[in-house]
Formats: structure tokens, sequence, C-alpha cells
């Protein structure tokens, strides 16, 4: 169920959203102090494009991924959380939708705190 999901995930626009993920990366990496925001991209970039049967555990991230989350929710979370909820309640409107608003949730809670958070 799982392969899916994932294949109807990417066909509806979850490749997109990876493509944006990874161009973002990659753009932020330019300059030095840019570089641990855009491997945070591009690691939600691999979870954005095969989110199904993936879980994202956030925590212990000590004091450098603290300050670092704290930089990533002013300037990117907070706009990119909000997105990826109202994204996932549009979804749950309807019983099909309901799996793919349950991973924009998964996304929304990475989007706020992605320093530190494992993806299993």
């Amino acid at each position: 169920m799982r392969f899916i999901g994932n294949i109807i995930w990417m066909l509806f626009g979850g490749l997109f959203l990876a493509l944006g993920w990874l161009i973002a990366g990659l753009i932020v990496c330019i300059t030095i102090i840019g570089i641990p925001f855009g491997v945070q991209c591009i690691k939600i970039a691999g979870l954005v494009l095969w989110p199904f049967g993936k879980e994202v555990q956030v925590g212990n991230f000590g004091v450098g991924g603290l300050l670092f989350n704290i930089i990533w929710l002013i300037f990117f979370g907070w706009e990119l959380a909000l997105s990826h909820f109202i994204t996932g309640l549009l979804f749950c409107i309807t019983i099909v939708g309901i799996p793919f608003g349950l991973q924009h949730f998964k996304l929304a809670k990475l989007g706020l705190i992605p320093f530190g958070a494992r993806i299993s």
C-alpha cells in the first residue's frame, strides 16, 4: 500500500515539491553560512519525494541544533509548516485525501524543526 501511495503522491505533485525543495537547498548552499540549511532542505526533499512508510522523530538536536532550529523557524519554518498544515487540512476534507493530508502533517512537523530530526 505504501508503494501505491508514494506513486500517486509523486504523480500528483510530489515530484514538483521535491524538486522545489532540492533547488531551494542548492540555492541556499551557495553561501557558507547557508550550507546547514541547504542540507536540511535536501533532506526534506528526499522525504517529500517518497513520504509514505517513513516516520519523523524530532528531538536530540543539541545546542547548535537549537540555534539553527530557531534561525530556521524565524526565516523559513513557520511559513513552510503553515502551508503544509493548511494543505493537510484541505486533503483531510475527503476520506480519499486523508492519507495525503497525514503526509502533509508529517512534513509540517519537519518544516518546523528540521535540525536533529531523524527520518526512518
